[in-house]
């Protein structure tokens, strides 16, 4: 996700009336996320405030900062960088502070059990830059949270009216190297979801709205990076079609960057038409990602999806007419998945014939109607019922594992399935169980903390 996440500071001049220079580092850990360069961005041009700020993707540097913000993409982070929080204390300077913003802080409570920060950022994060910009004080912020008294508390967050006016991200120098599912960047082009998938935080964080920036303004951005030696772009806002002039926005950015260069994932099978797929074909690499999840119709009602098996099939010959190559993405394991629930999404598979696949097991990720649904607890969740089938294996790691080699063969090119590949999936599955085992423990208190969340 490239959630936008920043806390504020103050204005400080010296006796000549010029600004004191701080320093500000921003820290994505494994890869450079849209949202942490937006950040690092506007600390950089913030009016009033002279800060050097750094964009960095690792947990250890050089020198002391006045901030420290963490961008966590993952819950497992937590954890990660936990077992490194007394160093980066150690690189703060006195009276410095360390942030934490991302999709774990919708909770800020869970955060600061698991993390020794002095700041939680809540929802978006431009708001809390214009109060800093303002000189407010930490209780003063709108989307906050913060520790006092030995109790924590939550200014919640207001939500940003306009996502058209503000600063270009901040572009690390060797963006280009970064690769995150073909592409080096993910763009922001809107916010915001009017449905509410139960496994998913968009419509949570960013409202059910759209919210739409300009053609102008996305391109403009598209051209620093392309200058910065970006050429994989992806345009992305959730789910990439709910932009208002989705065929003009490809087409001026393929303008740009050039089709064989632009993608536009993450679409949802209900939001195409065949203009829709025209100008995917037309102006970017010619892929399309549904979202599909599940071949069960139960499981589609269970996960909100709001939609059905057959709208899955429809999109797929849709897709197939206008010469659109077509990947689809599925959730195995989702808490209450019987095993006929299961076998109707492989056999969904095998008849689909998609050109390329991805399975995953499903994540309670902190914030959602799946995580509340976890919390709950039940005996119904594979994740945690043990395969008669293999060996130290869960019911879900061996539906996801039966699924990605089912969907290795039953595709328009079918891979050979090699020992090599099938020890590599073994242990992608092996490894995707145990996180999720681990965030699922981290929420449920199984890791020492009992989920307590104003609104879970």
């Amino acid at each position: 996700m490239f959630l936008v996440k920043v806390f504020a500071c103050k204005k400080v001049f010296c006796e000549k009336e010029k600004v004191l220079r701080k320093r500000a580092i921003v820290i994505s850990p494994g890869i450079y996320t849209y949202g942490a360069s937006v950040i690092a961005g506007i600390l950089e041009r913030c009016p009033g405030v002279d800060i050097d700020v750094t964009l960095s993707k690792g947990l250890h540097f050089e020198g002391k900062f006045d901030y420290i913000f963490l961008s966590l993409s993952s819950t497992l982070h937590l954890l990660e960088i936990g077992d490194s929080i007394q160093e980066l204390k150690r690189k703060c300077k006195d009276g410095g502070l360390i942030v934490v913003g991302g999709p774990v802080s919708q909770c800020p409570e869970f955060v600061f059990r698991y993390l020794d920060c002095d700041v939680v950022v809540i929802g978006e994060g431009e708001i809390p830059v214009e109060m800093m910009k303002n000189g407010y004080a930490i209780e003063e912020i709108d989307g906050v949270a913060y520790k006092e008294n030995r109790g924590i508390v939550i200014n919640p967050p207001k939500q940003l009216p306009d996502i058209e006016h503000r600063t270009l991200p901040k572009i690390p120098k060797d963006i280009s190297e970064q690769d995150v599912r073909g592409a080096n960047v993910y763009i922001e082009t809107h916010r915001g979801c009017k449905f509410n998938c139960s496994f998913c935080q968009v419509s949570e964080f960013f409202g059910r709205e759209i919210r739409s920036r300009s053609i102008d303004n996305i391109v403009e951005e598209v051209k620093e990076f392309k200058k910065a030696g970006v050429k994989k772009i992806a345009v992305s806002g959730g789910t990439s079609s709910l932009y208002y002039k989705f065929r003009d926005l490809l087409e001026t950015v393929s303008s740009v960057i050039g089709k064989n260069n632009l993608s536009a994932p993450d679409i949802r099978v209900d939001t195409i038409n065949e203009e829709t797929l025209d100008a995917i074909r037309e102006y970017t690499i010619g892929w399309v990602f549904f979202g599909m999840e599940s071949g069960s119709d139960r499981m589609l009602k269970r996960m909100r999806k709001g939609i059905k098996v057959g709208d899955i099939i429809e999109a797929r010959e849709a897709a197939k007419q206008q010469g659109v190559k077509v990947a689809g993405s599925f959730i195995v394991g989702y808490p209450g998945e019987r095993e006929e629930d299961y076998e109707k999404t492989k056999e969904l598979v095998e008849d689909l014939y998609l050109d390329d696949c991805f399975i995953s097991i499903a994540e309670p990720i902190p914030g959602t109607e799946l995580a509340e649904e976890v919390i709950k607890g039940g005996a119904d969740n594979p994740l945690f019922i043990q395969s008669k089938r293999i060996r130290n294996m869960s019911v879900a790691e061996e539906r996801a594992l039966d699924l990605m080699l089912t969907s290795y063969v039953a595709r328009e090119r079918p891979l050979t399935l090699s020992d090599d590949l099938y020890e590599k999936t073994l242990k992608e599955v092996r490894k995707q169980g145990e996180d999720i085992r681990k965030v699922t423990q981290m929420i449920t208190g199984g890791l020492g903390y009992v989920y307590n969340c104003g609104y879970l």
